[in-house]
């Protein structure tokens, strides 16, 4: 219990953070508007551009949440600050899992935004269950989040981290983006197959896997960093 109360309160703080400072937030959002509309604008026909809807608004969360895990450890990396937190009365994994779940809540946040432009802009009516698709958003995030928040730990102090965390962090993260990517496709389809329910849980056992083995090897990279 005292874990689950330290991870809160760095979760508090991390959202603080976020709430005085939203430039990360708003980077994060026009970021992947930018790609929506330039895949729109490419996209030769309205036909292959409502069958791109589902993997461009995944791409676009990919590439705009490497910069958003870059930039969560920033305040940490000033002034020494992370050298201080292994002095913190608090435990490594707590530290992470509040990192990480303020970072799938900053995902989050972007996608509720950032959909309603999507189906606005792609002509893609929602068919499906929406409690489906938001399950598969909050699961899609979490998938970003929890490989990202740990690759951004250990680039943050490396040379050319912008271009090092996505090398690292891209390869891990293809099975979750495909699930996400084709599960958001046969909701907003309508979901004829009932195929939504085999990708979600393709992402819980994704999920399952990385933030265990993510929050088991924070505390080593924490100390060795």
């Amino acid at each position: 219990m005292n874990v689950i109360r330290q991870t809160f309160e760095v979760l508090r703080k991390e959202l603080l953070v976020e709430w005085r400072s939203p430039a990360r937030v708003s980077g994060l959002f026009f970021f992947a508007l930018a790609m929506l509309l330039m895949v729109a604008f490419a996209s030769p026909t309205e036909g292959i551009l409502r069958t791109q809807a589902g993997g461009t608004l995944w791409i676009s969360l990919l590439l705009a949440s490497t910069r958003s895990m870059d930039q969560s450890w920033s305040t940490e990396m000033e002034h020494g600050a992370a050298e201080g937190m292994l002095l913190w009365p608090v435990e490594p994994v707590a530290i992470y899992y509040g990192k990480a779940l303020a970072n799938t809540a900053i995902l989050l946040a972007v996608t509720v935004a950032i959909f309603p432009l999507m189906v606005g802009l792609y002509d893609v009516p929602v068919r499906g269950d929406l409690s489906m698709l938001a399950a598969i958003a909050v699961m899609g995030c979490a998938a970003l989040a929890a490989p990202g928040t740990l690759y951004g730990l250990i680039t943050a102090q490396a040379r050319g981290a912008s271009v090092l965390l996505p090398l690292l962090m891209f390869p891990l993260v293809v099975p979750a983006l495909l699930a996400a990517s084709r599960g958001t496709m046969v909701v907003i389809e309508g979901d004829p197959m009932l195929q939504g329910s085999s990708w979600l849980s393709l992402l819980v056992a994704f999920n399952a896997i990385h933030w265990s083995l993510s929050g088991l090897f924070f505390g080593r990279v924490l100390e060795d960093g």
